[in-house]
């Protein structure tokens, strides 16, 4: 076992108990959602040097000009994809350092998870192997094609902001599916949900949020 999974003082289990009842107090209700947060070891996905910071309720830099979400906008969404619901086939877009997917990866049977930036990419699959998490695929792609041999999945979950919702993500979803992201520019973002109807895909909006944005194209092994 990594000895670095449990932690200690500022990275404790007592410190991420704390965290919990902060994102209890904020809003969230799911006790699965809550679990999960609560065993997922965040203080492993960043550097060592904001290790103490890790338990904060906010967002932290993993660099190449990406962050690792703050755990009231991973619990938010997971919880907006999964309410009364238990979607078993889920599509990530955007891996970063691998903590959103490891909260998923505790939740849902199969995750498919796409990032961009191939450095992060290595690093993801790093974090995860040390958690023993064996559900998830994943794919060095565009986020914006999707991952459409994989699907049609029950839920997309989708870590950066995109001027509007891209219809290819859109057709990847299963009936009764849901896709959960961040729209809109810089300062006028926005979190939504899309549920899959018979008659179409039915928009909900959230509330405001800030994110990176989802960029087309990939990144390299050498940040090229």
């Amino acid at each position: 076992m990594d000895p670095r999974l449990d932690g200690i003082g500022l990275t404790s289990a007592r410190t991420r108990d704390r965290l919990v009842e902060r994102l209890r107090a904020q809003g969230i209700h799911d006790e699965t959602v809550l679990a999960r947060i609560r065993d997922v070891p965040r203080h492993i996905f960043i550097d060592e040097a904001l290790a103490s910071r890790a338990y904060e309720d906010t967002a932290l830099p993993i660099g190449y000009g990406q962050t690792i979400s703050q755990p009231y906008i991973v619990a938010r969404m997971t919880e907006a994809m999964l309410e009364r619901r238990s979607p078993r086939t889920v599509l990530e877009v955007g891996t970063g350092c691998g903590y959103q997917t490891a909260v998923l990866a505790g939740i849902v049977p199969r995750l498919f998870t796409i990032e961009r930036i191939a450095p992060l990419l290595a690093r993801a699959k790093e974090n995860l192997r040390a958690l023993g998490v064996d559900n998830v695929r994943f794919r060095h792609g565009d986020g914006y094609e999707g991952w459409r041999a994989n699907g049609p999945y029950d839920g997309i979950l989708v870590a950066a902001a995109p001027p509007e919702v891209p219809a290819e993500l859109l057709s990847q979803l299963a009936p009764g599916g849901r896709l959960v992201m961040p729209v809109g520019p810089e300062g006028r973002q926005v979190l939504v949900r899309y549920t899959r109807r018979e008659t179409g895909c039915v928009r909900e909006e959230l509330g405001p949020v800030s994110f990176v944005p989802l960029l087309a194209g990939v990144v390299g092994p050498a940040g090229r």
